[in-house]
């Protein structure tokens, strides 16, 4: 399934940049060299990046690079059954939870001819998840994380406020490859070489314990300052 939508994502993207007209690289070249920007939404929860792209490496030239820096607020997995994967089967105290990703992208952008000043992006991505259970009254307290390679892509469009100021609309998907989970002395990784596992769980079981990225659609709005 994952396998699936991860083809269609790539020849969806393949198609648009080979069909859609460059007018928007032709404009893009005569603006800004430099920006940095803010955006904000739902990556798989709330969150928010900081970018910084460069543009118009020399005259005529369509293509854009962007590096961004990312955190998001995510629901971290089922406290129970994290507490019996990586830990024991113990069922006292309250629990609280949380989670949260760290994320690094590079993207390539390219002008396309769908709204003004539009383009589609695709690049590497790479996730830091941790989701944190804490049992009130229980003596456990834990992290579980992992740490991921994806790629992702979108189409994105920026409208101007001001001169040199911009609000973008963008929207996209990121998919992350497997990565080993670790936590408390317990690690599970894809291949079957855990470390200390419980009982007879595996993998698979640890994955459904926690919600590490997968498939993530991704909708965000912000701003570009251009200097």
């Amino acid at each position: 399934m994952r396998s699936t939508l991860l083809t269609n994502f790539v020849f969806l993207f393949l198609f648009s940049s080979i069909s859609f007209s460059q007018t928007y690289g032709t404009n893009y070249s005569f603006g800004p060299k430099f920006y940095g920007g803010v955006v904000f939404g739902y990556n798989g929860g709330f969150g928010g990046q900081l970018n910084f792209t460069i543009s118009s490496f020399q005259s005529g030239f369509p293509l854009s690079a962007r590096f961004g820096v990312g955190y998001t607020a995510v629901e971290p997995g089922k406290s129970d059954v994290a507490r019996r994967v990586f830990i024991n089967n113990a069922t006292n105290g309250t629990p609280q939870e949380r989670g949260w990703i760290w994320d690094m992208r590079f993207d390539m952008l390219i002008p396309v001819n769908v709204f003004t000043n539009s383009h589609i992006y695709v690049g590497p991505r790479y996730s830091m998840f941790t989701a944190n259970f804490n049992y009130v009254g229980g003596n456990e307290d834990f992290d579980v994380t992992s740490n991921q390679f994806g790629l992702g892509g979108g189409i994105e469009t920026q409208f101007p406020l001001m001169p040199n100021l911009y609000m973008v609309f963008g929207g996209g998907a990121d998919y992350f490859f497997e990565g080993t989970l670790k936590g408390h002395d317990t690690s599970y990784s894809p291949n079957g070489d855990d470390v200390n596992p419980r009982e007879d769980y595996t993998y698979n079981d640890a994955d459904d314990a926690v919600n590490q990225p997968k498939l993530i659609p991704r909708f965000m709005i912000g701003i570009n300052y251009g200097f």
